[in-house]
């Protein structure tokens, strides 16, 4: 097997075609051309296939064929390297020959070692770092190779990296500096003199695009160029230093161009992605990496991606992965951290990318998720709804009317859009849509049915417990709800990753058993288990993925209600609590330490939503529902995309006035501190729940900071500091803030062992939460 440059670049103009029909949610069509050819680039597009497959559907199948496919592609790769090792031929000057099979392979290495991540156990992290091994070395000689003087000449703008701003002063929404481009030849490690003239990096052609699409933006996005009703997808033009044009050789072709692009954007998705992974990984996992001698740095990894995704605008396949990557990022920051040191940065950074790539592959139900999701994040669910809707609803007459019976396969990008939309409609009280939502998740992939059946069956729960509901409706809801616990156990026992349950399985089982307890403790009988149940198990799992955070004020109140009606009284006053009704009964809705714990966590975090009501951005921020959302938006041929940033016309993301809650707000707070300390103070005497003690501790730590944003909000809008310093009374109060919110998560670590249910997640969010507390100290010059 000889090396050539442009067999090479022909193979990988083929292969990229096929990420084109992956990225425009053409399951089948990527297949097809993946399976065309056996070269390392469409092995590698077949082992990402499947990899996204597994990983957005969490499917056991999928997750074998992945590796099967991936180390195929290893194989292939590291074949081909040898080869062009041997070969004295090369595409460029600028690069060793084979650098883009080196990509290739070190991509699947680190592609591996996620799919063994995947099932959120301490094996599986492990599994990662030992899989990645052998990709550090790797990544540190590409990147040593292409970047031999770092990324800081070699950026983009706007900026997606953290700790972008000068620490000394606190940007304002509108005053966040961008990084800018710089014209350095220190970036990329190249052999010949910078060009006087600037040679135009030729582009594969825009995927092609139906002329109606979901989101009513242009079918062809011209790579390097923006009119002005597009700024939002400027950011995706490769940041192009003056030396980039010495790369470009007279009578090469567009293929051999886009190899270089594949070999610089290849490997700072790479690097960034390795560095991104290592930071991610809960920290016991992350001691043992350290026995490997691996270093990482999430400001560098971001900083690295955001280099990548630059080429998206090219169709550079690993510059859409790295928009990828950062939109999973902004929003699992957005969700689950809790605090954000610059919240609306963050969304403007996340709308940058997701408004570029979409452009491209409007279509594309990964795109339509993460602008679901930004919607969900600046308190507009209901228009995260309509656009989960619309979106499942083309991808389904597109699959229908294309392919036909291959229609559910089309879908498998899909499961995203219906699990993101069964989570938004349990957070907006909507139990029936959600446990619908749930249930069609069992159709559309093998992941945890069993959980899917729990989350159900919590809904029907809650829907019984409804105020306003008659006896035989109650009586109809909760046969349902019994109906699907009952089936979990087997649904349990036939679905294992490894062998083992699921984190969240070994929590249900745990459940099961507790709610059984119960209700032959109460007289009960045991097979009318559902019964007994008080807290809903949908609200309790929601815990987990943070589903009340973003709540609005009203279902923050009606929970409130709800859960303070509950017996035992709570013992603890805020404005919107309830008095249990009296009753001829014996015993407590509630009887159990695990149970007032619970309910004590939930109404500490539904308080602290009401009562930071008036430090949220969204009046402050543009609308970032899509215009092809509104009927009245006619898409024309010629039409650029428009920037959702510039679009006044879209109305204001929600219509609740949330003015009326704002005078009890101080009181929320308060109560929230007392309800969250009080759930902590259980712990001792918790014997199933033990997961809730750490979650207490870091909602705490979220409170404090949160009390203080408040603050400093409440400040600015009263003109009291200067827009860009703070007070320094109020400077003090957040360096007392962010030094008791750290040692609180310090407490949070150490009440959840590995013997705790889903201490692995907890880990995560610490150390996201840890993240943003350093930025804020940074952001306003206080030493921890």
């Amino acid at each position: 097997m000889s090396y050539s440059p442009h067999s090479a670049a022909i193979q990988l103009a083929s292969a990229s075609r096929g990420f084109d029909h992956l990225f425009a949610n053409e399951i089948s069509s990527a297949k097809k051309v993946f399976n065309s050819e056996s070269d390392p680039f469409h092995l590698v597009g077949a082992g990402c296939l499947s990899f996204l497959e597994a990983s957005l559907g969490l499917e056991a199948s999928k997750m074998t064929e992945a590796t099967r496919l991936l180390a195929l592609a290893e194989a292939g790769s590291r074949t081909a390297l040898k080869a062009a090792a041997k070969s004295k031929t090369k595409a460029s000057a600028a690069f060793p020959p084979g650098l883009e099979y080196e990509i290739a392979n070190a991509d699947t290495v680190v592609l591996l070692g996620i799919t063994h991540a995947l099932s959120e156990s301490y094996m599986g992290y492990l599994q990662c770092i030992y899989a990645m091994n052998s990709a550090h070395g790797k990544f540190s000689k590409l990147y040593k190779t292409v970047f031999p003087n770092g990324l800081d000449s070699h950026t983009t703008t706007p900026p997606l990296t953290p700790f972008s701003w000068t620490p000394s002063v606190t940007p304002s929404p509108a005053d966040s500096p961008a990084i800018t481009p710089k014209t350095s030849s220190s970036n990329l490690s190249l052999e010949t003199p910078v060009s006087s003239a600037i040679s135009k990096k030729p582009a594969r052609p825009p995927a092609k695009q139906s002329s109606s699409s979901f989101f009513g933006l242009a079918s062809r996005w011209t790579s390097g160029t923006s009119t002005s009703a597009s700024s939002s997808s400027s950011f995706l033009a490769p940041p192009t230093p003056t030396s980039i044009s010495s790369m470009t050789e007279a009578g090469k072709s567009e293929e051999i161009q886009n190899l270089k692009n594949l070999i610089i954007a290849g490997t700072a998705f790479g690097f960034g992605l390795f560095n991104l992974v290592f930071s991610l990984l809960p920290k016991r996992a992350q001691s043992v990496a350290g026995l490997f001698g691996f270093a990482h740095s999430r400001r560098l990894a971001l900083q690295a991606l955001a280099v990548s995704a630059g080429y998206a605008a090219e169709g550079e396949v690993h510059g859409v992965f790295a928009g990828l990557v950062l939109m999973t990022y902004h929003g699992a920051v957005l969700l689950v951290s809790g605090y954000q040191a610059d919240e609306a940065r963050i969304i403007r950074e996340y709308e940058s990318v997701v408004s570029g790539i979409e452009a491209r592959y409007p279509k594309g139900a990964l795109w339509i998720l993460n602008r679901a999701k930004i919607l969900r994040m600046t308190y507009d669910p209901e228009g995260a709804i309509r656009v989960l809707k619309a979106g499942l609803e083309e991808t389904k007459e597109d699959a229908a009317n294309e392919h036909g019976e291959g229609f559910k396969q089309e879908l498998g990008h899909s499961i995203q859009l219906v699990f993101e939309l069964a989570w938004i409609y349990l957070s907006q009280r909507q139990y029936a849509e959600s446990a619908e939502a749930f249930i069609k998740l069992t159709e559309l992939n093998s992941w945890s049915h069993g959980t899917y059946y729990f989350i159900a069956a919590g809904c029907h729960i809650s829907l019984a417990l409804s105020d306003g509901v008659s006896h035989e409706e109650k009586e109809k809801y909760l046969d349902k709800a019994q109906e699907l616990l009952d089936a979990i156990p087997n649904l349990l026992d036939k679905r294992k990753v490894g062998g083992k349950d699921l984190p969240t399985e070994v929590l249900i089982k745990k459940k099961l058993a507790f709610y059984k307890e119960k209700q032959k403790r109460q007289g009960g009988e045991e097979r009318n288990f559902a019964r007994c149940i008080r807290i809903s198990p949908a609200e309790e799992l929601g815990i987990f993925w943070n589903n009340h955070n973003r709540i609005s004020p009203s279902n923050a109140e009606v929970h409130i209600r709800e859960w303070s009606a509950l017996s035992p009284p709570v013992g603890i006053d805020s404005p919107y609590m309830s008095r249990p009704i009296t009753t001829s009964s014996t015993s407590s809705d509630l009887d159990t330490p695990d149970e007032l714990a619970l309910r004590l966590l939930l109404l500490g975090i539904a308080h602290r939503s009401i009562g930071c009501v008036g430090s949220r951005i969204k009046d402050s921020l543009p609308p970032t529902e899509p215009a092809s959302s509104s009927s009245s938006y006619v898409e024309t041929p010629d039409s650029a995309p428009e920037s959702i940033v510039d679009s006044p016309s879209l109305p204001l993301p929600s219509s609740e006035n949330i003015n009326q809650y704002t005078g009890n707000a101080s009181a929320c707070l308060h109560a929230s501190r007392e309800l969250l300390s009080a759930a902590h103070a259980l712990q001792p005497s918790i014997k199933v729940s033990t997961w809730i003690g750490g979650l207490a501790m870091f909602e705490l730590a979220v409170l404090d900071l949160k009390e203080v944003e408040v603050e400093e909000k409440e400040e600015k809008a009263k003109g009291d500091s200067v827009p860009s310093e703070l007070s320094v009374d109020l400077k003090k109060r957040w360096q007392t803030a962010l030094k008791s919110a750290r040692a609180k998560l310090d407490v949070a670590m150490a009440l959840a062992p590995n013997s705790v249910d889903l201490s692995s997640r907890l880990d995560s969010r610490v150390a996201m939460l840890r993240d943003e507390i350093g930025m804020k100290a940074e952001i306003i010059d206080v030493t921890l």
